[in-house]
């Protein structure tokens, strides 16, 4: 526990700065916490963290997280989709000439991580740019209701949500974490508005968007359960690895986008 406190201290004072200040150094981190993200993935997966593979997923990432102003030296034609998909086409091709080391299931595990965790963090960024009270409403979400979930999953949890993924959660612990969350942020929200929608519009987008939180996090332990595995990573002692702290991020923040929020 003392570990996990001193790793979330030390993550908060470099974080909170970043997300403050936004623009080129919250880019920056938020493209190298892809690159770490899709290694993790890798790593899952046993391909070398170095094989060609992983640099062309490395590539592919990086390019779906890229602000599109990033881009802009690709020829005109060239746009993130259809890059990412020469990208892919790549791995595709990789098949072929070492299926004994890379097949066809490596490379569509590697897409959809691809997909996931380059939606994930660009909408991140996207959301910074529209406003620092943006971005925060998002974390927020993912915050309260885990702290919520959590807490209240001690105290009343009784009915398991999801006992083959994640068997330490509860219907209580979830029903009561979207509730705390939503009476906070509304609060937040009428002195912070966000998007172009009414209070109580918000709201409900709110609950909805506690509810995709949650099920980002359920994502994520279902990929770590399916290959036996504690953590997706170590980089965070106590924490774990990328995808453990950002997997509902990584759901919430594309929703936000999908919602007409961002």
């Amino acid at each position: 526990m003392k570990t996990r406190v001193i790793t979330a201290v030390v993550a908060l004072a470099i974080f909170i700065p970043l997300i403050i200040i936004g623009g080129l150094p919250l880019t920056i981190v938020a493209m190298a916490l892809g690159v770490i993200a899709i290694s993790e993935v890798l790593i899952m997966k046993k391909i070398f963290v170095t094989s060609f593979a992983a640099i062309v997923s490395y590539l592919a990432v990086l390019v779906m997280i890229a602000p599109t102003s990033w881009l802009a030296f690709l020829p005109g034609h060239l746009t993130r989709l259809t890059t990412s998909y020469i990208l892919i086409m790549l791995l595709l091709l990789h098949t072929v000439f070492h299926k004994t080391r890379f097949n066809f299931d490596d490379a569509g595990v590697l897409t959809l991580a691809v997909i996931y965790i380059g939606m994930g963090f660009n909408a991140f960024i996207n959301a910074r740019m529209d406003g620092f009270t943006t971005l925060l409403y998002g974390m927020l979400i993912v915050w309260l209701t885990d702290s919520g979930a959590y807490l209240f999953g001690r105290k009343f949890g009784k009915h398991k949500l999801a006992p083959k993924v994640s068997p330490n959660k509860t219907w209580e612990g979830s029903i009561l974490g979207t509730l705390a969350a939503t009476i906070i942020l509304a609060i937040y929200l009428h002195y912070f508005p966000v998007g172009q929608l009414n209070v109580w519009l918000m709201v409900l987008v709110t609950i909805l968007l506690s509810i995709f939180g949650q099920i980002g996090d359920l994502i994520e332990s279902a990929l770590k359960r399916f290959y036996g595995v504690k953590d997706s990573g170590k980089i965070l002692p106590g924490h774990g690895g990328i995808l453990d702290r950002f997997d509902s991020m990584l759901v919430v923040m594309p929703a936000l986008y999908l919602l007409g929020i961002i």
